[in-house]
């Protein structure tokens, strides 16, 4: 759970390694797999990319092995702020909230053609970009105006 960031993206390069003897094909991770946090302070989806090496999953986790659903929509489904509400209804817990097995099967996935889940995940990173290019000139914005007024502030003061 420590190598999925708040972006929802898995780092290998800082996973645990850890050298078992015999493992099972069926219990690899593979390209497309998505890893679920169902216990923490956030239960989002990560996607597991291309070149991870021999790796294995270690509870908490749950492991979503998408099936005639394209990984990217599933990962951006689970993930959107609805479903992630949807899925808070149904933890459970007090000090740490847990999202159970049984609650994330039972999630209703609205599965169109493979062409419009392709662009639901392209117009969502295009409005992912979005809001972090209107983060950065808002915070770009916030520099300029400190730097105006000190300079303002410094030349009245002469």
């Amino acid at each position: 759970m420590k190598d999925i960031d708040d972006a929802n993206v898995v780092h290998c390069e800082t996973a645990t390694r850890v050298l078992l003897p015999k493992v099972k094909d069926h219990h690899l991770l593979r390209a497309g797999d998505l890893l679920f946090r169902s216990r923490g302070r956030s239960n989002g989806a990560a996607q597991v990319t291309e070149g991870i090496g021999i790796a294995v999953l270690s509870a908490p986790m749950l492991l979503i092995r998408p099936h005639s659903v394209v990984p990217d929509y599933l990962c951006w489904f689970i993930n959107a702020p609805a479903t992630q509400a949807q899925l808070g209804a149904h933890s459970e817990g007090t000090s740490v909230r847990m999202i159970s097995a049984e609650a994330l099967k039972a999630l209703e996935v609205p599965v169109p053609a493979a062409d419009v889940q392709q662009r639901v995940v392209q117009i969502a990173a295009l409005a992912e970009q979005e809001q972090s290019l209107t983060a950065q000139i808002a915070t770009r914005r916030y520099q300029l105006n400190t730097r105006i007024l000190m300079k303002f502030a410094q030349e009245a003061a002469r």
